[in-house]
C-alpha cells in the first residue's frame, strides 16, 4: 500500500534526479538516489528492500550490469593502455583526406562510450578542420555529431543493451531498424558540416613508419572492437561475454595485464556499472509503486496516437535529463501500460531517446566540445537542430515503412 500518492512521489523523485544531474552528480548515484526516494515514500522501507533484493538477483539486471561493466572496462583499457592513440594515429596516417579524418576519427572514438569522450577526438578534429578552413562552431558540430553517428547501431553500447534488457527485444532487432537513421545522420553531418569545404592548408608530414606498418597497427589496435562486434552481431554471443573477450584482447595486445588492478580503480568503471543497476532499480520501483500504471493509463486515456507517445515521451525525458539511459529507464515502465513492446515500437523509443539526448544542454560531450573549441553552444544548435530534425524524420520513416 502506498504511503503517499505514487504520481506525486514520482514527480518529486524525478525533480530530485534532475537537480542532481544539473549539479553534476554522477548518473549512477542520481538514478539510485531517485529510486530509493521513490521507494521509501511510495512503498515504505520493507517493500523497497524487497524490490532492491529482487533487482539484485534478477537475471536481466545481472546481465545488464556485467555487460555495462565490461563495455566501460574496454573503453578505459583502450585509453589507459594507449591503444586508442595507436588506433587514431594509424588511421590518420593511412587516410589523407581531411574530410574523412574529421568524420571518421570521432566515430571511431565513439566506439568507446566514455562520458564526455568527445574531448579525445577534439584535438585531431581541430588540426584537420583547420586545413578545411572551418570555424570553431563548425568544428564543434562536426566533433559532437560524428562521434555519435555510429552508436545507434553499435551493439557494445550501454544505451542499446539497456533498451534490450528492459524490453526483452533482441539487440539485432533494434539495430537493423537504425541503419537508415545512421545513414541519414552521416549525410546530415556532411551537409551541415563539410559541404562546400576544400582543403585550404597542407602540411608536410614525415611518416614515422611505412604504410604497411600503419595498416598493421590499425588492424591490431582495432582488433578488440572487431572481435566484440563479430561475437555479438554475427555469432549472437551475450554482450557481456563479448566485451569481456574484447577487454582480454586489449590486455593481450598491449601486454599490460599487470596494470589491471590499477585500471579497475578507475571511477568511470564503477560509475557506469552503478548507472546500469540504478536504471533497473528505478524501473522496478516505478512499476512497484504504481506510478507507471497511473502515467500509462493517463496517456492511454488521452487518446493520443501511439506513435506520438513513443516519440515524444523518451525524447523529452532525454532532453530534460541529459541522459539516454535515464530516459529509457523511465520511458519503458510508463509506456508499457500504453503500447506493446515490439521491435518496431522499441526501436522508435530507443532512437528518439538518443536523439533527444543529442540536443540536451547537459550533454557532456556537447559541453566539453564547446569548451574545447571556445564555441557558443547556442551557435552549435544552428547545425545540431536541423541535423537532428532530419534524423528524427528518418526514424519515423523507418518506423512506418520497415
Amino acid at each position: 500500500m502506498s504511503l503517499f500518492n505514487p504520481l506525486l512521489v514520482f514527480v518529486v523523485s524525478i525533480a530530485v534526479f534532475l537537480v542532481l544531474i544539473y549539479k553534476k552528480v554522477g548518473l549512477g548515484i542520481s538514478l539510485t538516489v531517485s529510486a530509493f526516494l521513490m521507494g521509501f515514500f511510495s512503498l515504505g522501507l520493507l517493500e523497497t528492500g524487497t524490490v532492491l533484493l529482487e533487482t539484485c538477483v534478477d537475471q536481466t539486471t545481472l546481465s545488464l550490469v556485467f555487460a555495462s561493466f565490461f563495455i566501460i572496462l574496454m573503453s578505459v583499457l583502450y585509453k589507459e593502455t594507449g591503444l586508442v592513440n595507436d588506433l587514431t594515429q594509424s588511421l590518420g596516417a593511412y587516410v589523407k583526406n581531411s574530410k574523412i579524418i574529421v568524420s571518421v576519427l570521432p566515430a571511431v572514438i565513439g566506439l568507446m562510450p566514455v562520458a564526455g569522450g568527445a574531448l579525445m577526438s577534439a584535438p585531431m578534429v581541430d588540426a584537420e578542420a583547420d586545413k578545411l578552413g572551418l570555424d570553431d562552431t563548425k568544428k564543434s558540430f562536426i566533433n559532437i555529431w560524428f562521434r555519435h553517428v555510429i552508436i545507434p547501431v553499435y551493439p557494445a553500447t550501454q544505451f542499446i543493451v539497456l533498451t534490450s534488457a528492459l524490453t526483452g527485444i533482441s539487440l539485432d532487432a533494434i539495430i537493423v531498424r537504425q541503419i537508415l537513421v545512421v545513414l541519414v545522420m552521416v549525410a546530415a553531418g556532411y551537409f551541415w558540416g563539410l559541404r562546400n569545404t576544400k582543403q585550404t592548408k597542407t602540411e608536410k608530414i614525415q611518416p614515422q613508419q611505412s604504410s604497411k606498418g600503419n595498416l598493421k597497427t590499425l588492424v591490431v589496435s582495432f582488433l578488440p572492437i572487431i572481435i566484440t562486434v563479430v561475437l555479438t552481431a554475427a555469432l549472437n554471443v551475450d554482450i557481456a561475454i563479448a566485451t569481456c573477450v574484447g577487454a582480454i584482447t586489449i590486455l593481450i595486445i598491449t601486454k599490460k595485464t599487470t596494470e589491471l588492478p590499477k585500471i579497475l580503480k578507475h571511477k568511470a568503471i564503477w560509475a557506469v556499472t552503478l548507472a546500469a543497476f540504478g536504471a533497473m532499480l528505478l524501473k522496478n520501483v516505478t512499476v512497484a509503486s504504481g506510478a507507471s500504471e497511473i502515467l500509462g493509463n493517463a496517456l492511454a486515456n488521452s487518446n493520443t496516437d501511439a506513435t506520438i507517445i513513443l516519440a515524444v515521451v523518451p525524447a523529452v525525458l532525454a532532453f530534460l535529463m541529459g541522459s539516454t539511459s535515464g530516459a529509457i529507464a523511465l520511458s519503458v515502465p510508463i509506456l508499457a501500460e500504453t503500447v506493446v513492446f515490439t521491435a518496431q515500437n522499441v526501436s522508435l523509443l530507443y532512437i528518439m531517446a538518443y536523439l533527444g539526448y543529442m540536443l540536451a544542454p547537459t550533454h557532456l560531450c556537447l559541453v566539453f566540445t564547446a569548451q574545447y573549441f571556445k564555441a557558443s553552444i547556442n551557435k552549435s544548435f544552428k547545425y545540431l537542430i536541423p541535423a537532428t530534425a532530419v534524423s528524427i524524420l528518418a526514424a519515423l520513416v523507418s518506423y512506418f515503412v520497415f
